[in-house]
């Protein structure tokens, strides 16, 4: 079924800014990438499969709004080992869709792929990650980014990069 063009103008406003918070954790901007998120916003990557409810089963990062900020000024510190030296960072982002708007805020899906060069060697996550958007006066902002990695069951690496 064809999208109306308001259901085009909401799918380009969401990919590009799908696109710029993906270069923002690449370029390792997480201030610029923090300031993204609302003031209620959570950060979950669960484990051991699709998710759940995260007071109820294991994550590997369930963090709310003052959790990210504390990730964020910990990185600043310039003692978090397990990015110095600073893992070089790409992710791929495709098969963006909006799967609901309801008001201000928008259901969003993605697939993406993050390629990490480190000095323990070269890794790659796959991951489908889900949005819950909300408009305000600025543009777009996360209220929710849940990210399923395909491989969440089994041992992984530090990931300290997904801050």
């Amino acid at each position: 079924m064809p999208l109306t063009a308001e259901q085009r103008a909401t799918l380009e406003d969401v990919t590009l800014f799908i696109y710029r918070e993906a270069r923002l954790q690449d370029d390792h901007e997480y201030d610029a990438w923090e300031s993204l998120w609302t003031d209620d916003g959570v950060y979950w990557v669960p484990a051991n499969g699709d998710g759940g409810d995260p007071e109820q089963v294991m994550s590997i990062i369930y963090d709310n709004r003052s959790r990210i900020a504390l990730r964020i000024r910990q990185f600043h510190t310039g003692k978090r080992f397990s990015q110095t030296p600073r893992s070089r960072l790409r992710r791929l982002v495709s098969n963006i869709e909006v799967l609901r708007e309801e008001g201000d805020e928008i259901l969003v899906t993605a697939n993406a792929m993050v390629y990490e060069s480190q000095t323990r060697g070269d890794f790659t996550w796959a991951s489908r990650n889900e949005y819950l958007l909300r408009r305000d006066a600025d543009g777009l902002r996360m209220a929710r980014k849940t990210v399923v990695l395909v491989n969440n069951s089994t041992a992984m690496y530090s990931m300290a990069f997904l801050i």
